[in-house]
């Protein structure tokens, strides 16, 4: 798929919009409703995006800095997510929703003033700016469905759906190099049907592994908000099934998912 990165930042800008209107219409007690993301509140969820935002910001204008600040952050281990949950839980929403919005319009901004290709630290590999952009795009898609499933509405349609399908099949030998497994060398054919009925692929059409069904259910396993068996995906293949059991299209530790029949997805 050709890189549209201006299309990849506005489809970012939605999603973010989506999410901002969505949370700025809550009560505040609801703020701290618990989401199926094991003792993290809504509110946690909004502040982890708005603290990872201001640190892809920072790698962008500091990456020495950035370089320290993440080793500061990760030495203690791989539970950094949660502290930072726990070091904010005491803001208003008020507070946090002004902090994620006024965070990720500087990140957009900076992101439109960069060449897509440059090279940037983040927690694991470097990455390309245009490759920073699409993380936050998943993880504003995730963090969301976190608190849509939360309050049982359906996630907001948003054109990011593609670029974070694409992330999920590029960082196939990514999840098993996280789970301490070798690459396979056999190919998955990948064939998602958009909300929109297009049919979107990767991989070899005769490839004998393949994973086959709705997009959004491809996102959801790949983002873990979903086990593969409450999903409408058809796999086929050892390799297709060790990767639908491990799948993730963000950084950090290996995930533990979501256990099966915990949600399902209506049709």
């Amino acid at each position: 798929m050709a890189l549209d990165f201006p299309a990849l930042l506005r489809d970012l800008e939605q999603e973010s919009d989506l999410l901002r209107d969505y949370l700025f219409a809550l009560a505040p007690d609801v703020w701290n409703t618990a989401t199926p993301a094991e003792g993290w509140a809504i509110r946690d969820q909004v502040s982890h995006l708005a603290f990872f935002d201001d640190f892809a910001l920072l790698a962008m204008t500091d990456p020495d800095r950035f370089r320290a600040e993440a080793a500061a952050l990760t030495a203690p281990g791989p539970d950094f997510p949660d502290r930072v949950a726990a070091e904010y839980r005491e803001m208003t929403p008020t507070s946090l929703l002004t902090w994620f919005a006024d965070s990720r319009a500087a990140l957009v901004a900076a992101f439109a003033e960069q060449d897509p290709r440059r090279r940037l630290p983040w927690f694991g590999p470097d990455m390309s700016v245009a490759s920073s952009a699409t993380a936050r795009l998943m993880e504003t898609w995730a963090h969301g469905q976190d608190i849509y499933d939360t309050l049982g509405v359906p996630h907001p349609p948003g054109a990011g759906l593609r670029g974070i399908a694409h992330l999920g099949v590029a960082t196939f030998g990514f999840a098993f190099t996280l789970n301490g497994l070798a690459i396979p060398s056999e190919p998955v054919h990948v064939a998602l049907h958009s909300p929109d009925d297009e049919l979107w692929t990767w991989g070899p059409d005769d490839a004998v592994n393949r994973v086959i069904g709705p997009a959004e259910d491809f996102v959801l396993v790949a983002t873990q908000r979903r086990h593969r068996d409450d999903t409408d995906l058809s796999i086929q293949g050892e390799i297709a099934e060790s990767w639908m059991r491990i799948a993730q299209a963000y950084a950090g530790a290996p995930g533990t998912g979501r256990r099966a029949a915990q949600r399902r997805n209506p049709r």
